[in-house]
Order: C-alpha cells, then structure tokens, then sequence
C-alpha cells in the first residue's frame, strides 16, 4: 500500500539544484527536479554520511560532494561498481506540492 507522504513545496525545488528535507531523525530525502520532472532518493550517502543535496547535479545524474560517488536519480543505481546504490522513491506533484512515496522504489 503506497505511504505518500507530503516533502515538499514544488517551488522549492529548482531545475539542476537538489533539495534536501529532513523528515524524521532517521530519515532525509533528496528532491530533485531534471526537465521539469521530480525524483526523490535518500539523501544521504549510503558510504558514509555525507547529504547528496549538497552535490553536483548534472542532468539525472547527482554526485556524491564526499567521495565522487555518481548515482541516478531516476533509478538510484551508482554508476560506480564498487559502491551501494541509493534508494530511489516514487515522487509526483499535486497541487503544488511534492509527494514522496516512502514504501515504493522507482525503477
């Protein structure tokens, strides 16, 4: 059952910029805005603690600021073989807000 859980204003989130949202202590997500559609991952490396809002967003693809790492924020998969990928989730706006939905991955 889809858990869509309200992340954002989608004004908040600019073409090429990352938008990090801590949601709960536990848990931060990544908005992402690439041709006018919204991506959501975790936020934070699954490396080391380091916030992928705060890289390099180049097309879908965002880069790790800690260690280079370059994931896609479509699907998450790292695009380096010997690193974890990031969870990817579903997101859609509605009425001006992002929605990110936590129990699904996007593929």
């Amino acid at each position: 059952m889809p858990d869509w859980t309200h992340v954002c204003a989608a004004s908040k989130v600019e073409e090429g910029e990352p938008f990090g949202v801590k949601l709960t202590e536990e848990l931060r997500i990544a908005v992402y805005r690439v041709d006018d559609a919204i991506y959501a991952t975790n936020d934070v490396c699954p490396h080391a603690f380091a916030l992928l809002s705060t890289g390099f967003l180049d097309g879908h693809q965002i880069e790790c600021p800690l260690h280079g790492a370059i994931f896609d924020v479509r699907t998450g998969k790292c695009h380096v073989a010997t690193y974890d990928d990031v969870r990817a989730y579903k997101a859609e706006v509605r009425d001006g807000d992002v929605f990110v939905d936590l129990d699904s991955t996007s593929s």
